[in-house]
């Protein structure tokens, strides 16, 4: 049986870890050559889907190569996220993992992670202050608040999709006017 500490007890290290003004310890996950994930912390054998559950708890970790030592955390999330999309209710869409597919190796690739991460992070700010107010409502008082607030909630997401559209071209703006520039200063203009 694998250990893995409760969301309660994470909580409360991240409050201890904030309080003294320290990191949260770091959990290291070792992956060995025939592709088993060893974790260090519990001295046990993990699969992927108890990774998945690190994850979830909010457990700072990372996952590496046993022999070399090299940082492999991104290859196994990404692995995470392969294994969620083909299980039946994917996120994205092709014409979204097409475009971001197109994004790499172009000037704006720079900008998307940082995009990305703040278009998440703003979404999971909002999730989790609904979920603060949630607390309190009864499971058949929340289904009877989304039925009732579905449209408000549509109508929210879409002003949300708006806002970050704005964003985008703002930023992709300033790209071309720093590029103009840059050009400038040797003396090519653009066609």
């Amino acid at each position: 049986m694998v250990r893995t500490p409760s969301a309660r007890t994470l909580k409360e290290s991240s409050v201890q870890s904030k309080k003294s003004g320290t990191k949260p310890v770091q959990r290291v996950i070792k992956k060995y050559p025939n592709r088993r994930l060893y974790d260090t912390d519990t001295s046990t054998y993990i699969t992927l889907a108890e990774v998945k559950q690190l994850v979830m708890q909010s457990a700072c970790f990372v996952v590496r190569d046993a022999k070399t030592g090299d940082d492999l955390t991104r290859s196994i999330l990404l692995q995470i996220i392969l294994e969620e999309e083909a299980g039946g209710a994917p996120m994205f869409t092709e014409p979204v993992l097409a475009s971001i597919i197109r994004f790499y190796g172009q000037a704006m690739q720079g900008y998307m992670a940082p995009y990305l991460e703040k278009n998440i992070q703003a979404m999971t700010d909002m999730q989790a202050q609904l979920a603060e107010k949630a607390e309190e409502l009864t499971p058949e008082m929340w289904a009877r608040f989304m039925t009732i607030q579905s449209p408000m909630l549509q109508g929210l997401m879409g002003n949300y999709v708006e806002q970050s559209k704005g964003i985008f071209l703002q930023m992709q703006d300033q790209m071309q006017k720093n590029t103009e520039q840059v050009l400038g200063a040797f003396g090519i203009k653009r066609p």
